[in-house]
């Protein structure tokens, strides 16, 4: 696998005035796939409510390269470029494609893991979590951290 790809399907509420996809939408459509990505890796909401452990993010950055439309097919596809040893902290990168594989946005957040107990930065909880990481493609110039 080269990486998570799913085509986006959007919806009138995706929209801004100028009838393309509103910026805030793009964010949305990472931040599903990431949790979707995760969960059909094994980390489950009911794993990391257990678990006492969860995904947050640091910084998330969108590049916009070319305007979407409601009607437009687009993929996206979701990797990994830069990532600890022990997958406490990474970097994913959604890149949103069109029918022609011309890149229209990318996404690029920054994130860790947190105990949601102690409110606090942590190792990701129990070894599925690194195992799930390390499962998710690289790019081409992954970074190992």
């Amino acid at each position: 696998m080269t990486s998570f790809s799913k085509q986006l399907s959007f919806r009138w509420s995706d929209l801004d005035p100028n009838f393309h996809v509103r910026h805030s939408a793009y964010y949305d459509f990472g931040a599903q796939h990431r949790i979707e990505i995760l969960e059909s890796l094994g980390l489950t909401m009911k794993v990391l409510q257990t678990n006492h452990f969860g995904p947050i993010l640091f910084r998330e950055e969108c590049v916009f390269r070319k305007e979407i439309g409601l009607s437009d097919t687009i993929f996206m596809h979701t990797k990994i470029s830069k990532m600890r040893p022990d997958a406490s902290r990474w970097s994913i990168v959604h890149e949103f494609k069109n029918e022609e594989d011309k890149l229209c946005a990318t996404i690029t957040v920054d994130g860790a893991w947190m105990d949601t107990k102690l409110r606090k930065i942590a190792n990701p909880t129990p070894e599925i979590a690194m195992e799930a990481m390390n499962s998710i493609p690289k790019t081409e110039d992954f970074i190992a951290l």
